[in-house]
C-alpha cells in the first residue's frame, strides 16, 4: 500500500482523545457506554473532545444496545444536535427484525446529516445477507466506510469474508472503505494489508489496563508503528 493506513481509536472522553492523538491515531470514534457496545455520547462530550484535538472525529448515533432502532426520531434529533455543535462525521447502522438493513431508519437519520460522511458500523456483521445490505445502501449520501470484523464473532472468524470483500473493491456496493475492527490484533494486520485493506479500528487494544482505564498513547503508538511498517 502506498498511502498511510488509517488508525481509528474509540474515545469515551477528552483524556482518551488526547492520548489517541498523541499516539498517532488519525481518527476517533466517539461513543459512550461500552457495556452496550457503544451508544450516542452526550453533546457536551463531543464539544469537549472537538476543542481538545484536531484529528477527525466520528460520532456514534445509536440509541440502545442491539441494532434495532425502535423510535428513530430521537436519533434524528441527536444527529441534528451534533450537527449544530459542529460534528461533521458520524457512525450508524440499523437492522430490522429479519436481519435486513432498516432502510427507512437509515434514510431518516442520513437525511439529518446534510451530506456528512459516515460509517455503517458492525451491524453489517449481524446482517442476514451482507451483500444484499451493501447493495441496498449503494449510493446512500455520505456513506464512505464499513466498520466490520467480517463476522459477529470477530476478525479471527471473519478474515475470509474480509479478504473476499476487499477483492471486490470498486464493484457496486463495494466502493466504500473497509475499516476493520472487532477482535482485531496486530498479527492480523499484515494479512489484511496485503489484501489492500488500509483502515483499522481499535478499542480495547488501545487500553491495555481495560475499559475502566483511559487510552494508552503508547499502545496507540505501537499500532501506528506496525501500520506504518505495512503501508
Amino acid at each position: 500500500m502506498s498511502k498511510r493506513a488509517v488508525l481509528e481509536v474509540i474515545a469515551l472522553g477528552v483524556e482518551d482523545a488526547v492520548a489517541a492523538q498523541a499516539g498517532g491515531a488519525d481518527r476517533l470514534e466517539l461513543v459512550t457506554d461500552m457495556a452496550a457496545d457503544g451508544l450516542t455520547p452526550p453533546v457536551e462530550t463531543f464539544a469537549g473532545i472537538r476543542a481538545a484535538v484536531d484529528i477527525d472525529l466520528r460520532v456514534m448515533l445509536r440509541p440502545a444496545a442491539g441494532f434495532a432502532v425502535g423510535d428513530v426520531e430521537p436519533v434524528v434529533r441527536a444527529a441534528r444536535t451534533m450537527r449544530d455543535a459542529g460534528a461533521e462525521e458520524f457512525v450508524l447502522g440499523f437492522l430490522d427484525a429479519d436481519g435486513g438493513v432498516d432502510l427507512g431508519a437509515v434514510e431518516r437519520v442520513v437525511g439529518a446529516l446534510d451530506g456528512c460522511r459516515w460509517t455503517f458500523h458492525r451491524a453489517i456483521d449481524r446482517a442476514a445477507d451482507r451483500d444484499a445490505l451493501r447493495k441496498q445502501l449503494d449510493g446512500m449520501p455520505g456513506l464512505d466506510t464499513y466498520l466490520t470484523a467480517g463476522s459477529g464473532a470477530g476478525v479471527d472468524e471473519g478474515l475470509p469474508t474480509l479478504l473476499a470483500e476487499a477483492a471486490r473493491g470498486g464493484e457496486p456496493g463495494y466502493e466504500q472503505r473497509l475499516l476493520v475492527g472487532g477482535g482485531l490484533r496486530l498479527d492480523h494486520v499484515p494479512t489484511l494489508a496485503r489484501a489492500g485493506i488500509n483502515a483499522f479500528h481499535i478499542g480495547g487494544a488501545a487500553r491495555p489496563a481495560g475499559w475502566a482505564a483511559p487510552v494508552s498513547a503508547a499502545a496507540v503508538a505501537e499500532w501506528r508503528a506496525v501500520l506504518d511498517g505495512v503501508s
